[in-house]
């Protein structure tokens, strides 16, 4: 049995994974360690969280934010006479949810579960299935592969580290050259978010497998550290870490994207180069593909907002093939201002799409459906 001793200020307690299994057929969420049997999702989609600690006082699940699909938490656990702590949510949006314990106000993450990097921590998360949708799972078909690439910066004068998806034929062809997808995270996140909370390349090898979308490589990068040698972080809100990505648009354009076009053989003009991200990573999506319409001819915003575009549409117009805008329908204030803004493109003519993800707020279920639309929509001629 997998024990973590836990510190708090008024106790102890040993957190682990329990044997026992409800009686319903609910099952363990794809998103634990392996082996684990908590979380356990039922068929009505509650989940039932499950830890050991007998020497706590309190338990409580901590769901990740006001947009979870777990509900408003905290979610109190209940004790039973072996120290086993239990509670049972109502049913959940599908989807990606992160979580954490708070044991006797200690906070800390849920042993039976894998980590994700989110809100700026390793955090728990569950995976809670959607049996509607299956773009985002592994199916047997033709596998690309996600690489992790280490690079030196010479904006920051630090080592770097890049996730890289290549398409599946990419080392069975070596004479084939690739589009190039720059698709970034969201602000607490990194560049491991979309490959494991996004499930980006799941997505992309069953729209390949289905001749949906063109054979890309996607490149993902870390656009919450990158700050210039001897630079003063902003401050940050009380509990957060700032910001230090002053200079990530330079480390795009001057580093990523000439270290992509020399270790992987990408297709290197304008045409075939995208960029887009969701959230924060719209933001610096739009602030860096709207500045360099030389190198970027595709920008999409997953959930982000419009300040970055400029009063004079005309370049905009007349250089980009395709400015993407989506949200979900239940985040409302993001949804409203990026439709109002895909209206007031098209009536200046420029190529402008808007997309509605049903259902989902700020969160990777709305990332991932904004992702199925987008990509199909890139290097077509």
């Amino acid at each position: 049995m997998l024990r973590v001793l836990l510190f708090a200020a008024a106790a102890a307690a040993v957190c682990g994974m329990s044997a026992a299994q409800p009686a319903d057929d609910a099952r363990p969420a794809t998103s634990n360690v392996p082996g684990a049997e908590y979380p356990r999702i039922h068929p009505d989609l509650r989940v039932t969280f499950r830890v050991h600690a007998p020497e706590a006082q309190k338990v409580q699940v901590i769901p990740g934010g006001n947009d979870n699909g777990l509900g408003k938490g905290p979610f109190d656990m209940t004790r039973d006479g072996q120290g086993y702590w239990t509670a049972t949510t109502a049913p959940a949006v599908p989807g990606f949810h992160y979580y954490w314990l708070l044991v006797d106000g200690f906070a800390c993450n849920d042993p039976s579960s894998r980590t994700f990097f989110g809100w700026n921590k390793e955090s728990s998360g569950v995976e809670v299935p959607d049996r509607a949708l299956d773009f985002y799972d592994p199916k047997d078909v033709p596998h690309g592969e996600v690489r992790s690439r280490w690079y030196f910066s010479k904006t920051t004068g630090r080592w770097r580290r890049a996730m890289v998806y290549t398409p599946p034929d990419y080392d069975r062809n070596p004479r084939a050259r690739y589009p190039v997808l720059y698709l970034q995270h969201g602000s607490g996140e990194n560049e491991r978010g979309w490959s494991e909370q996004g499930r980006m390349n799941f997505i992309l090898d069953n729209l390949l497998a289905e001749k949906k979308a063109q054979p890309m490589i996607v490149v993902m990068e870390n656009g919450m550290v990158a700050s210039r040698p001897g630079a003063t972080p902003a401050p940050a809100q009380p509990g957060s870490r700032p910001r230090q990505n002053e200079a990530f648009p330079e480390v795009v354009v001057s580093d990523l994207i000439p270290m992509t076009d020399a270790a992987y053989r990408t297709l290197s003009d304008r045409e075939h180069r995208a960029i887009a991200g969701l959230s924060m990573g719209a933001g610096q999506a739009l602030q860096i593909g709207i500045a360099n319409l030389d190198k970027f001819a595709y920008i999409g915003a997953f959930s982000g907002v419009s300040r970055n575009l400029p009063s004079d549409l005309s370049e905009i117009k007349k250089r980009v093939r395709l400015l993407w805008f989506g949200a979900g329908t239940a985040e409302p204030a993001r949804m409203t201002s990026a439709r109002e803004t895909v209206e007031m493109l098209k009536k200046a003519g420029v190529a402008a799409v808007w997309f509605e993800a049903p259902g989902t707020s700020h969160e990777w279920q709305t990332w991932r459906k904004c992702l199925y639309d987008f990509a199909p929509r890139l290097f077509r001629k």
